[in-house]
């Protein structure tokens, strides 16, 4: 995987345009990476309805959760499926609106400064492998790219929104991932 500076698209990935994003404030760059996780409905995996929920065409119809959540306008940079697929919803240039009310190490409003991206998953059931595998390398990918993000500055989304967010969850093995994520930036040089 490779980010082509001049579109902030990581190529290789399935694009869907969101409409729910916004410029980042001026002079800022993303220095940080969030780990949501994200069923729909929860505890179901496939189908269209990510794309759906990031492009504001989610039917409320058709589940109960749907009427629940189908107004919101939200989006993240970057969704990772079961089998490791990713699928970019934002250019990393511009804020995904993920992370909600939010602080890290006393810096609120974490969507101006981070990229987002879900896993999906839900916090009691364990990850893919093929999702680890995945997250490595769009974080090696990110880090090779973006001068100003690392592989240690990586975080839950639990961990910058405590007490409104539990994902990605315990089922999430951060020792596992972050063993990926080493590995994969040490293979790919930054620019």
């Amino acid at each position: 995987m490779r980010v082509d500076l001049n579109s902030g698209l990581l190529q290789g990935a399935r694009q869907v345009a969101s409409p729910n994003f916004d410029a980042r404030p001026a002079g800022v760059e993303a220095d940080l990476i969030v780990v949501h996780g994200i069923s729909l409905p929860p505890g179901e995996f496939g189908g269209p309805w990510i794309d759906r929920l990031f492009t504001n065409a989610l039917p409320p119809e058709v589940h109960p959760y749907f009427a629940e959540v189908g107004a919101l306008r939200v989006s993240s940079h970057l969704v990772v499926s079961r089998d490791g697929a990713v699928t970019q919803y934002v250019g990393f240039a511009d804020r995904a609106w993920h992370a909600g009310k939010s602080s890290y190490q006393g810096r609120e409003a974490c969507n101006d400064f981070s990229v987002g991206v879900e896993l999906e998953g839900t916090d009691m059931l364990p990850y893919e492998p093929a999702q680890y595998g995945a997250l490595a390398e769009v974080v090696a990918a990110l880090c090779a790219a973006y001068p100003s993000l690392s592989a240690e500055r990586l975080t839950g989304h639990s961990d910058i929104a405590p007490g409104r967010k539990t994902d990605p969850g315990p089922a999430f093995d951060w020792v596992i991932a972050r063993r990926r994520i080493a590995a994969a930036c040490a293979r790919k040089p930054r620019r």
